[in-house]
């Protein structure tokens, strides 16, 4: 009988440690560092570098002259949020002509935290839960009762 409820123990023990094994996962561009040096600045065009490296994760926000591959290495245990292990950007950089200028490589140690603004902007009107706008929409009313009640409506006139 020991041995029985032994061997469900350890049973059990391992089945908890199989189930919060790390995951760790590979996420966005897939780096061939064999592509990524056959860019030559000055010869290769964007069209070039696509055939090579594939579509961006992302480009330059103003303007068309950046173009970022971005790849992640996370690990998530269980339920826990996923740390970052390793993050590798390819940055290329393009001028007027379609031309590569410049390419880049940074890591993670590159990178700043960036605190984002907590505050937000007030609105006009009220704010409702689920079941008041549910209570509100009754059957059978107007459209235009629904307007006259309407905060985003300016105060002016019901047309």
């Amino acid at each position: 009988m020991k041995s029985v409820s032994l061997k469900l123990v350890c049973g059990a023990a391992l089945a908890l440690l199989i189930a919060c094994a790390p995951v760790v996962s590979q996420r966005g561009y897939v780096p061939d560092p064999a592509n990524e040096g056959a860019i030559k600045t000055g010869t290769d065009t964007k069209t070039s570098v696509q055939s090579r490296l594939g579509y961006a994760s992302t480009t330059a926000t103003f303007g068309n002259d950046s173009w970022y591959y971005i790849s992640s290495t996370e690990k998530q245990v269980a339920f826990f949020t996923p740390t970052v292990l390793k993050r590798q950007v390819v940055a290329i950089y393009f001028d007027k002509a379609n031309k590569v200028t410049d390419v880049r490589h940074y890591a993670l140690k590159d990178g700043h935290v960036i605190t984002f603004e907590s505050r937000e902007t007030p609105a006009r009107g009220r704010e409702t839960t689920f079941l008041q706008e549910l209570l509100k929409a009754t059957p059978g009313s107007s459209a235009t009762n629904i307007q006259e009640t309407n905060p985003g409506n300016g105060g002016g006139p019901v047309p």
